[in-house]
């Protein structure tokens, strides 16, 4: 690996200026699973990384009035063994567990994932079905977005090269809505993932969230198979199949090593109509 310099701020100001004044020269540095990797190798390169993890204002995970709120440092583990995601949340700790392996969990952040972009990653889809949003620092001030908007494509983001996220904040799901979280790949990465929060009455779908991640270039909200479910009736299959096949034809799969877009397409359709079924029988928040 090329020599680069390491800064450690202690204050999100200190971080933010530091990142303006490195230009194109500097990165974010937290837990590197993705970044040291992809330096190694010499696809990135970099004269100074920023080191946000001497930074306290950015660790922790809390709960308050209904939102969960998970801190730029805070890793995959911490957030899988937090309390409040545990009390609050159970399918963000079930999917954090499932996360890479606990090497990576014990060093990469949620955050950090999210602004890494890399497509095929769980994280991104999951907090989509919770309408998550993340608050982002710069020297010009703050501002917030939600996750949809924050990953604009494959390792690309929205963000300006001198803005910190400094946290997601996590709404849970309204009441009487219940999620599941599906992922299928032969890989270390996932191949697909897909996630489904759904509320019932009277038998029949009264709201409906589905995501996909991995199979599309980016974590994607699957609106149009949302709208055909909406009022329909929770027994009859015939919708599901209809849900799965409006979010395959939609979901933009991509040609990769994990599988053709046609093989993609085939597997959104299946888990689609198995995660709506996971998250009416057995959802949690």
């Amino acid at each position: 690996m090329r020599p680069f310099r390491l800064y450690e701020p202690t204050t999100i100001n200190e971080t933010v200026a530091t990142l303006s004044e490195l230009g194109d020269d500097g990165k974010l540095y937290a837990g590197g699973t993705e970044l040291l990797l992809a330096m190694k190798t010499g696809l990135l390169q970099y004269d100074g990384l920023v080191n946000v993890k001497t930074v306290p204002e950015l660790e922790g995970v809390s709960y308050s009035n209904g939102t969960l709120t998970i801190g730029a440092r805070a890793t995959h583990s911490t957030v899988e063994h937090s309390a409040d995601v545990l009390a609050h949340a159970p399918l963000i700790a079930s999917v954090e567990h499932r996360v890479a392996n606990v090497r990576v969990r014990n060093v990469g952040t949620v955050v950090g994932n999210l602004c890494f972009a890399e497509p095929h990653s769980d994280p991104g889809a999951l907090l989509l079905l919770y309408e998550a949003e993340v608050d982002i620092a710069s020297p010009s001030g703050t501002r917030s977005v939600s996750v949809e908007q924050l990953v604009v494509g494959p390792y690309e983001t929205s963000l300006a090269g001198d803005e910190l996220v400094t946290r997601v904040r996590v709404p849970l799901l309204p009441n009487g809505m219940r999620g599941a979280y599906l992922k299928f790949g032969y890989h270390h990465r996932p191949t697909l993932g897909v996630g489904a929060a759904v509320s019932v009455t009277d038998g029949k779908f009264l709201d409906v969230r589905l995501t996909l991640g991995s199979a599309p270039p980016k974590p994607t909200r699957m609106r149009d198979a949302e709208a055909v479910l909406r009022g329909a009736a929770v027994d009859d299959p015939a919708v599901a199949i209809e849900a799965g096949r409006i979010a395959a034809e939609g979901c933009d799969a991509i040609d990769d090593l994990h599988g053709s877009a046609e093989y993609k397409r085939h597997l959104v359709q299946v888990f689609v109509q198995r995660a709506l079924a996971e998250a009416v029988e057995r959802g949690v928040k």
